[in-house]
């Protein structure tokens, strides 16, 4: 397991569509695990193989929060939203793409999601709160969506600027 450089905000690569994966390989497994161990160091709630510059429809989240909880890391693979509550919830929102940006985002406030599993077999379960925030936000990576394109076209540009500064800077050091 290795740790992946995390893609920054803009690069084409995060605005492209994400492909299926036909199945489970050993390679999917590394990804995986790579995944994980990016999200936890960076540290992050949520990773979409995209954002490490990889093409595939897979995601990897944990919303524990508590830090006396046990981690309850989630490999997605293919993930699709089956059902989404009309009920909706808004939270301050951020990426690991876009570091140290943040906006409201309203969505479903529960979904239901259907994925492979890294053991070949079909899962599905209910999210809510900041669970079913973060499983949207990593589909919406899949889709090639950045969740500043849920603000405002200015907050969204006054966002991109940031990043370019950013990515100038660290280009240089």
């Amino acid at each position: 397991m290795s740790l992946r450089p995390i893609l920054i905000h803009p690069d084409p690569r995060l605005k492209k569509v994400a492909q299926p994966v036909s199945r489970i390989t050993p390679e999917i497994e590394t990804l995986a695990a790579d995944m994980l161990a990016t999200m936890y160091d960076a540290p992050g709630i949520g990773l979409a193989a995209p954002q490490i510059g990889v093409g595939l429809r897979v995601f990897t989240m944990d919303a524990t929060r508590e830090p006396e909880a046990e981690p309850a890391p989630l490999v997605l693979v293919n993930p699709e939203v089956v059902w989404q509550s009309e009920a909706l919830n808004t939270y301050e929102e951020g990426c690991l793409s876009i570091p140290e940006q943040y906006g409201e985002v309203t969505r479903p406030a529960q979904i239901r999601m259907r994925w492979l599993g890294l053991d070949g077999k079909t899962h599905e379960r209910e999210f809510d709160a900041l669970w079913a925030t973060c499983a949207q936000h990593e589909l919406d990576h899949l889709e090639g969506v950045l969740f500043i394109d849920h603000l405002s076209a200015i907050k969204r540009q006054m966002i991109t600027r940031k990043m370019v500064k950013l990515k100038r800077d660290l280009a240089r050091a």
